[in-house]
């Protein structure tokens, strides 16, 4: 059903009410396997909440923008994972210390891995020509170690307890090559895949795969569902779900006369007085607001100890000593002169090109381009020489 168009076999299959079989290379999402739609549903969402860890984390690495899609959960072996992917990939082992027992594989294809490694090491994501080195697995190591360990963190709050990490092993594999089991004991058999579309700004648009052993799937499904019911039970006990009780009716008061209203009084004509701060006949005088003193407070300036004649003098000879060794260019400028383009594009082998200093006068000596001192040529041996006549002070 790749191209849009039906097969007579899957017509059949749905006109009788069944579901037609996956494409061969597709691993059924469910049914059937040995987790049930419950389990792998609710291993989906731990995937999606974890990995979404993870994603946050990597972007902080990259400085880009992530975005790892909802997971596609399904049973599989290595066989149809391997029959998938013809290209090699970085396979990445993180294996669980605390809290779980198992370990999980990261399958990431190798320019998705040049991409993260350059971003990491400051590049714009576009060096990605050259084999898969050490120094990009170290790498992508490094950017697992993270994000797994910010999904660890989220597990912890899921599954209500303690989930630790080891750090994390990277190799380039070609998956056809070689036999799971050569990566790890639970590629023997039949494993969950998850399956993220990941995107990492405009350079990656690709997909991640995260394998996990079937009874570490189940572990994590049993204590996810138990923390859930703890709650939920705990919730109860507390009486969030009680139903108040129903409220005595009032006895009916006897009746009385009504309470006649008192007679309006006449309000009193504004004294003009009043408007301009006076207050009216028979009105006492309102106090004036009262405001706290503000507290004198005694400034002085700071005092700061006098550093000694010397102590210039003794730190600048114990930081010089520090770049002793230091290497600098030294350069020694026979003289200048100015020519125009058509002069330089005249000149042949014999043309003579007149300086700006006369026969027998000093040489200019530069240290990293900075005029330093005067000196004569010599010959030493079969080398050119300059004697120091002239130190330039400033």
């Amino acid at each position: 059903m790749g191209d849009g168009v039906l097969s007579q076999d899957e017509i059949n299959a749905l006109l009788s009410g069944g579901i037609p079989d996956a494409p061969a290379g597709e691993p059924s999402s469910g049914g059937g396997g040995e987790l049930s739609e419950q389990e792998i549903d609710t291993i989906g969402e731990v995937a999606n909440i974890s990995m979404g860890s993870a994603a946050t984390t990597l972007f902080s690495l990259v400085n880009q923008k992530v975005e790892i899609s909802t997971p596609v959960v399904s049973e599989t072996n290595w066989s149809e994972l391997a029959s998938n992917y013809d290209n090699s990939c970085v396979v990445v082992r993180i294996g669980y210390t605390k809290g779980l027992d198992g370990s999980n594989i990261l399958v990431l294809k190798e320019n998705d891995v040049k991409v993260i490694t350059d971003l990491m090491m400051g590049g714009d994501g576009t060096n990605t020509d050259g084999e898969i080195s050490d120094l990009h697995l170290s790498a992508i190591s490094e950017a697992m170690n993270q994000m797994m360990g910010a999904s660890a963190t989220s597990l912890s709050s899921m599954l209500n307890k303690m989930v630790d990490i080891s750090p994390p092993t990277a190799t380039l594999t070609d998956l056809a090559a070689i036999d799971g089991g050569e990566i790890d004991e639970f590629l023997k058999s039949n494993f969950v895949r998850i399956a993220f579309k990941m995107e990492i700004g405009t350079l990656v648009d690709s997909e991640m795969m995260q394998l996990y052993p079937i009874s570490l799937a189940k572990e994590m499904c049993d204590s996810v569902l138990n923390n859930m019911e703890s709650d939920s039970k705990s919730t109860v006990d507390d009486g969030a779900f009680d139903s108040p009780p129903p409220a005595a009716a009032p006895e009916p008061a006897p009746a009385q006369a009504a309470p006649q209203a008192p007679p309006p009084q006449a309000q009193p004509a504004m004294d003009p007085n009043m408007m301009a701060g006076q207050p009216m006949q028979g009105q006492p005088m309102m106090a004036p607001p009262y405001y706290a003193p503000t507290p004198q407070v005694n400034v002085t300036p700071a005092q700061f100890t006098p550093f000694g004649p010397g102590f210039a003098a003794q730190f600048a000879q114990e930081n010089i000593d520090l770049i002793l060794d230091v290497p600098l260019e030294v350069t020694v400028e026979l003289g200048r002169t100015n020519k125009t383009i058509q002069d330089i594009l005249d000149f042949a082998p014999g043309t003579i090109i007149e300086l700006n200093k006369i026969a027998g006068e000093p040489i200019d000596v530069l240290v990293n381009g900075k005029y330093v001192a005067k000196g004569e040529v010599v010959v030493i041996e079969e080398s050119f020489g300059v004697r120091i006549t002239e130190i330039i002070k400033e």
